[in-house]
């Protein structure tokens, strides 16, 4: 789980395990106490893969609706500042791993308690998914279709690299059943573009925009990131009121965070801008987006009316969602899991006959209390104050640290629930360790 914004970093939780719209959260894996398991031999200690895959057909969620995210992993060139489980797109390796995703989602549909439950939003991330032939993404979809009830009303996102889609493709997601995009600008300037990796030029953000509202998209996201290296807070500001322009129906933005696994947190980069710079930045978006009608409905994303993101707010309420795909993570009855992360590794796996689940978790009563808090604490709409409540009790220390915070007014009491402001988000890893 990647830490949220804190006085010492603005560092962004980024919940999925693609772009920046949909980062693969795993709350559960933050607490000191979860015992993970890896496949082995198959003792306690190091159960095989039919054991854990033995564990999610175990496991029946507790609600009738999930969502499901699906991960493609394969990039044209990995970023410098990407953490996150990629694979080059080598010859072969996207027929590869189509097969096997469509195993797994069949293996994911025999699972007896899959025939009652209903799909709510399904997100595509990577990754790249829109390396995928718009034919390809049509199949897996109707894969999905075959085996799962999807509600009527489904959202149903694809992340987009601006480099990788034409107008005529975007029409052909739309066709297949796509009717959310999520679009990786990160940066409308031409001197940083090529600096964090990206293929894109401003000019070919703009178009992608055009393209995808051409195509018939009228539930469209963008991505930006601050922070970054030789942007300054006149830069930035010129790229929010940019993309502002184009009328997005939700932006998410991200400051810059060097994790491990990165090429920049290998190597480390030059030119970052100062922590005071990331936080005027920080607010330079959280004014503009104000200022045109975008709620600020979680510490990273904003949204028109009606246009929050579906599939991101199962993360954050902590609810239920299946996972396919190599490095996927899924949350179902009280059990995380993880799959195999190395896309061959993952392919192998299933052509076995099992479920590619490399770990799972099982969350205790107080994991799964901080983790609803910590969550929710992340939106606008925050936390029922019960909820609070049953964490602060008994633990004085605590219930003090959280009265200063409404003393300072960064957590506000509003009828029956409690939530961070503006301010209180550009803190909140403070008290979200205090929760834990």
């Amino acid at each position: 789980m990647s830490p949220a914004p804190t006085e010492g970093g603005l560092k962004q939780a980024r919940p999925g395990s693609g772009s920046a719209d949909n980062r693969q959260m795993r709350p559960g894996s933050a607490f000191a106490d979860n015992r993970q398991m890896r496949p082995g031999s198959g003792s306690a200690d190091n159960p095989s893969e039919s054991q854990l895959s033995a564990a999610l057909v175990d496991n029946p969620p507790a609600g009738a609706e999930l969502g499901f995210y699906v991960h493609v992993p394969f990039c044209a060139k990995r970023c410098g500042y990407c953490s996150f489980n990629t694979a080059p797109l080598e010859d072969g390796a996207m027929a590869r791993y189509l097969e096997a995703l469509h195993r797994e989602i069949d293996l994911l549909g025999a699972i007896a308690w899959s025939r009652r439950v209903r799909l709510s939003t399904i997100f595509l991330g990577g990754g790249t998914p829109s390396l995928l032939p718009a034919q390809d993404l049509a199949a897996m979809l109707e894969r999905i279709r075959s085996r799962f009830e999807i509600a009527a009303d489904a959202e149903i996102t694809l992340e987009c690299n601006p480099e990788s889609v034409t107008r005529e493709k975007l029409a052909g997601y739309g066709a297949a059943g796509v009717n959310r995009l999520s679009l990786g600008v990160q940066s409308l300037d031409d001197s940083i573009l090529p600096r964090l990796g990206r293929l894109h030029d401003a000019r070919g953000a703009r178009a992608a925009f055009e393209a995808a509202r051409a195509a018939g998209c009228d539930n469209l996201s963008v991505d930006l990131m601050y922070g970054l290296p030789g942007l300054d807070a006149d830069g930035w500001t010129r790229a929010v009121e940019a993309v502002l322009d184009w009328k997005p129906d939700h932006l998410s933005a991200y400051g810059l965070t060097l994790d491990a696994g990165s090429l920049w947190g290998a190597s480390g980069v030059e030119g970052l801008p100062t922590e005071d710079t990331q936080i005027d930045q920080y607010w330079r978006l959280a004014r503009a987006a104000a200022a045109r009608g975008l709620e600020h409905y979680e510490i990273s994303n904003y949204a028109r009316p009606g246009c929050r993101s579906r599939h991101n707010q199962i993360y954050w309420h902590a609810a239920e969602y299946l996972a396919a795909g190599p490095g996927a993570c899924g949350f179902v009855g009280r059990m995380r899991y993880a799959n195999v992360k190395a896309t061959p590794r993952y392919c192998e796996t299933l052509a076995g006959g099992d479920l590619p689940i490399a770990s799972s978790e099982h969350l205790s009563e107080r994991q799964r209390l901080a983790e609803r808090l910590i969550l929710g604490l992340r939106t606008a709409d925050g936390v029922p104050t019960a909820l609070l409540e049953s964490r602060l009790g008994g633990d004085a220390r605590l219930r003090e640290l959280v009265d200063a915070w409404r003393a300072r007014a960064v957590l506000v009491d509003a009828d029956d629930r409690v939530r961070l402001t503006e301010a209180g988000f550009l803190l909140s890893d403070a008290l979200f360790v205090e929760l834990l």
